[in-house]
């Protein structure tokens, strides 16, 4: 199984659209001051989101936690995950626990955000049930968030098929000038 995995911090304020309009509107926002934290690892194939999720802080030790859920989910079948080089992913007790669980984790390059396809899926979520959208109440706003990710291999799978399609950028035949 090839995974990628990646977190997302979503805070509970408005994300405003865009609009061309003569009349000025308003749109009612919260205080932004709380963060719904979202670790989770996209099934390349079958479009498939396992993910955990708090309001407190993404760290090693949830890593972990979702590891744990994939081997579960996966059983024996061999997984690999692509992620990048956040310190908490890729320090030694993660390193060890993905080595204890068999599973091979593959780091991208930095500031490659291209390379990893859950990136483009963020974008989705972000899209779907954040922008120009009000949340009265910070459950109702996890809610329509952890209603989206649920809803990835079913509901939203024609737009994932081409959005998360494994077209990556790539540079051939280019020209280096040194200074």
């Amino acid at each position: 199984m090839v995974l990628f995995l990646d977190a997302a911090h979503f805070v509970h304020s408005v994300y405003t659209g865009f609009l061309w309009c003569f009349t000025r509107l308003f749109v009612p926002s919260n205080s932004g001051r709380q963060r719904w934290n979202v670790l989770a690892a996209l099934d390349a194939v079958s479009l498939k989101v396992h993910s955990v999720c708090n309001n407190s802080y993404i760290n090693s030790e949830s890593v972990c936690e979702l590891l744990t859920q994939l081997r579960k989910f996966y059983e024996t079948r061999p997984i690999t995950i692509f992620l990048d080089n956040a310190k908490y992913q890729k320090c030694k007790l993660v390193q060890e626990c993905a080595m204890q669980l068999k599973i091979e984790l593959a780091y991208i390059p930095s500031y490659s955000p291209n390379l990893n396809l859950i990136e483009r899926f963020w974008k989705h979520v972000r899209k779907e049930c954040l922008y120009s959208k009000f949340y009265s109440s910070f459950s109702e706003f996890k809610q329509s968030i952890c209603s989206c990710i649920d809803q990835s291999d079913t509901k939203h799978k024609t737009k994932l098929n081409t959005l998360l399609a494994w077209n990556f950028q790539l540079f051939n035949k280019v020209k280096v000038l040194t200074v």
